[in-house]
């Protein structure tokens, strides 16, 4: 899991198993280095309102476009795309900024990148901050319920070659409007074709045992799991359940929000952030 180097000074890409990745790098250079990992059907831009707020702390902050969502980055094979790879791309973004330890935050998909590096690296995160997306162990159990079922009834269609990027393409711009998700026109016109949507879409393909598999060793970081009580596509079950898949220091803070936490609550996650990282 090592970098092939980074480009540039106030890094714009890092590089890694060949792919090029973009990143946003902000902050005081000497401050410690906070990940922002996004989630779908997003990018990098989603940590746009918390990076000032984390700048002004003193922290450093680096937000990837994470694999499939980069140009460079986006390998066609589905198996590219399960989570050690995933895992590996954020090491290797620490790599390149020769941190050794990095305080992780990670939303949606994110989400499940920062608990997996948790779990596989702790000797590599500081602290831990997810919003929204439980510890998977937690989700598959309350998988097992038909509330947190019919929630996730999108990740079987996703499992479906071809057909779900096709459908994307004409119908994201819609859905996200409808579902009025902050930076709707951006990511409507980011993924508008077929091809831009198949590494995104193929993180759920490659990883269907995510929801699956309720064992899994517990989380030893200090960790604050945040979560919005309105949120549609993960219920009360699965994050109620999260406190028992972390054996270290742990804060579960509940918000009056929807899914969309970085963008709507950005003063709320930040203070979540600071209060862990602090």
């Amino acid at each position: 899991m090592t970098s092939d180097g980074a480009l540039g000074g106030g890094m714009a890409a890092f590089r890694h198993q060949g792919l090029t990745f973009d990143v946003r790098d902000g902050g005081p250079a000497e401050g410690e280095v906070v990940l922002l990992l996004h989630g779908f059907p997003q990018d990098a831009t989603s940590w746009r309102h918390v990076e000032p707020l984390l700048h002004a702390a003193g922290l450093r902050t680096l937000a990837p476009d994470q694999r499939g969502y980069s140009p460079g980055a986006a390998p066609r094979a589905t198996a590219a795309y399960r989570l050690p790879a995933l895992v590996g791309d954020a090491v290797a973004l620490a790599d390149a900024v020769g941190a050794r330890r990095v305080h992780v935050v990670g939303h949606d998909w994110g989400g499940a990148v920062a608990w997996a590096l948790a779990t596989a690296h702790p000797e590599r995160v500081a602290s831990l901050t997810v919003l929204s997306t439980p510890h998977p162990a937690a989700l598959a159990r309350a998988l097992r319920g038909p509330d947190q079922l019919r929630r996730s009834w999108y990740i079987a269609a996703f499992q479906a070659p071809a057909l779900p990027e096709r459908i994307l393409a004409r119908r994201l711009g819609s859905l996200l409007q409808r579902g009025q998700v902050p930076g709707a026109e951006h990511y409507a016109r980011r993924f508008s074709t077929p091809q831009s949507l198949r590494g995104p879409v193929n993180w759920y393909r490659a990883n269907p045992d995510l929801v699956t598999t309720t064992r899994s060793a517990p989380v030893s970081v200090p960790t604050t799991y945040v979560w919005g009580t309105r949120d549609a596509a993960l219920g009360p079950r699965a994050a109620e359940l999260t406190a028992g898949q972390v054996a270290g220091e742990y804060r579960f803070v509940k918000l009056d929000a929807d899914h969309w936490l970085p963008e709507r609550e950005a003063d709320a996650v930040a203070r979540a952030i600071l209060d862990r990282v602090r």
